[in-house]
């Protein structure tokens, strides 16, 4: 509880009526509760909710707004198929149409949660010298448990940007689409998901690495990180 005697100027602190009154008001409305409250949903970026993540947004200059590629499955064959892909990778006869190009892209609003992570990589980009061992802190802080990721320099100007699990579609397009993604200037970044063990590979791999023919999927390639 705030000590209320700290708020009256000294030429009232002799009144006891006006003190009393000021007592009774203090022990009626104690503050601190707000200030909590304040503290946990507008000002702690990790606990943050609703208008104060919209407030964290505009201090790092990043929208809640984000364009998303639509989800959409395909037909596709037996051999393709994966568990951890069975609701949004190749799909049988009568449950999914022809791949038709590129699918529509639609705007979403970002859950709280969602915009947290983005407004945490832009926050570091602002701050970021770029270097390997800063981008790879930033990538085992944001996908902390959930399998190895690193940066890796491809010579030429070019980096990238490797999942070794698969991503999220928002967090897909924070590092495809937001602009948001820290990179040292000039230098072309790419995005590589390589979900281990599920995509196809050699013996020579490792069984821990890679899978063998018809249990895992080719390797698509990569994309351009924003």
């Amino acid at each position: 509880m705030v000590d209320f005697e700290q708020t009256i100027i000294s030429q009232y602190a002799n009144s006891k009526t006006l003190v009393q009154l000021i007592a009774n008001m203090n022990e009626y409305v104690d503050p601190a509760t707000d200030f909590d409250q304040f503290y946990s949903f507008v000002w702690d970026v990790t606990t943050a909710q609703g208008f104060g993540l919209d407030n964290w947004g505009k201090i790092v200059n990043v929208s809640r707004q984000l364009t998303i590629t639509g989800a959409a499955t395909y037909f596709g064959f037996d051999e393709a198929h994966t568990a951890p892909t069975a609701t949004t990778g190749p799909q049988p006869w009568g449950q999914a149409p022809f791949y038709a190009g590129t699918p529509d892209t639609e705007t979403y609003t970002l859950s709280d949660d969602a915009y947290r992570t983005l407004i945490l990589v832009k926050a570091l980009a602002n701050i970021s010298n770029c270097t390997a061992p800063s981008l790879n802190q930033l990538l085992q802080n944001l996908f902390a448990g959930r399998g190895r990721c690193y940066v890796g320099d491809l010579g030429n100007m070019q980096m990238s940007f490797t999942f070794e699990f698969y991503l999220q579609p928002f967090e897909l397009a924070i590092m495809t689409q937001s602009g948001a993604v820290p990179r040292p200037a000039a230098v072309g970044a790419y995005l590589i998901q390589a979900p281990v063990p599920n995509v196809f590979g050699f013996a020579e791999a490792g069984t821990a690495s890679a899978a063998p023919f018809g249990q895992g999927t080719f390797f698509t390639g990569i994309s351009n990180a924003a």
